[in-house]
């Protein structure tokens, strides 16, 4: 019962975690509709804004802030810097999606040179470190377990209150479905897409303090995370940033679970195929459902389940008129070589 209830706090942490990337991550997307690869470097940067942070006695709790806002910032910079200036000069999707990439690259490399510094001038070793200490414990469980959820609760009503009850909201929100119009009604769009990718970049930087709580981090932890978060962001869909919160909480305990579940039932080897799990699901999702969850209509489901099973044996009939045929003459056909086979075994 207590290692159920570990598994469950873990992977309810890992999924809170993952919304609140994920939130950002479409926030990104439905502003300039290209999928930023350089996403997890601003986790990267929240990581080590609060490791930082922490070696001057600054508890990491303390320091998300500082970490959204510097995430934020870092967002900001790279939107105005490089991907505007592109999308201006017409540059094609795949350009876009390319300078992210390279973005992302070069994030790494700041980062090495920060921990170069780190360890050469102020002797910390900050290349990989391990969890940080400063977390609580409630009821015999990390105090991790509670804040993430809830700050993941906070963010999406926060967003919800912002895109439905204000003015700014609002024209954000136009200015995401139709730019052209939302400039002809006197929306400054640029302003709203700045302020879109500061709390993009702010929520993966807060996320990124709250992980080194979690597992602590290295140089490559954010851009290793971003297939999760893009396998999250798929699952809810790519537009819907309501849907990248419910994304993220499903892949997080998703691939806790399942997981869990093959080490035990098969073993410890199983582990190691881990990150496939998210690969997995976005591939199954983009088959099956390529606008994500939020694209269905659940009320619908359950009419179209009952009028599925309803027409099912009329199908069957209609397959069997169609098929059947064919596999009865193939069982002739391999009844016919199995008999010639024992006649000519027997002589």
């Amino acid at each position: 019962m207590v290692q159920i209830v570990i598994i469950l706090t873990e992977t309810a942490l890992r999924g809170a975690l993952f919304g609140l990337m994920a939130i950002g991550l479409t926030l990104t997307y439905i502003t300039t509709k290209v999928p930023n690869f350089a996403y997890g470097s601003f986790v990267t940067i929240g990581i080590y804004t609060a490791f930082s942070l922490f070696h001057l006695g600054l508890n990491p709790y303390l320091s998300t802030p500082i970490a959204f806002a510097v995430g934020g910032a870092s967002s900001v910079g790279m939107y105005l810097g490089i991907l505007r200036p592109l999308y201006k000069r017409g540059s094609s999707l795949v350009s876009l999606m390319i300078s992210t990439l390279a973005l992302d690259i070069a994030f790494v490399g700041i980062f090495g040179f920060y921990t170069d510094y780190l360890k050469y001038t102020l002797k910390i070793d900050g290349k990989a470190f391990s969890q940080l200490s400063g977390d609580f414990k409630l009821l015999n469980v990390a105090g991790l377990a509670y804040v993430a959820p809830v700050a993941l609760a906070l963010v999406t009503l926060g967003l919800f209150l912002l895109l439905t009850r204000t003015k700014f909201g609002v024209a954000m929100r136009a200015s995401v479905e139709n730019p052209s119009l939302a400039r002809v009604l006197g929306i400054n769009v640029d302003v709203t897409y700045v302020v879109a990718w500061f709390l993009a970049g702010g929520f993966a930087g807060m996320a990124g303090a709250f992980y080194t709580l979690e597992s602590g981090g290295t140089v490559f932890t954010g851009s290793a995370l971003i297939v999760d978060i893009f396998a999250a962001s798929v699952l809810g869909g790519l537009a819907s940033i309501y849907g990248g919160a419910i994304g993220g909480v499903m892949i997080g305990i998703g691939e806790g679970v399942i997981a869990t579940i093959g080490v035990t039932l098969l073993g410890s080897w199983v582990g190691v195929y881990q990150p496939g799990i998210p690969l997995i699901t976005m591939m199954v999702v983009l088959l099956v459902i390529p606008q994500g969850l939020t694209s269905i209509h659940w009320r619908t489901v359950p009419h179209r389940f009952l009028v599925a099973v309803r027409g099912l044996p009329s199908r069957i009939v209609e397959w069997d008129k169609r098929h059947g045929f064919r596999f009865r003459l193939l069982r002739i056909l391999l009844r016919t070589n199995k008999a010639m086979s024992r006649n000519q075994s027997a002589e």
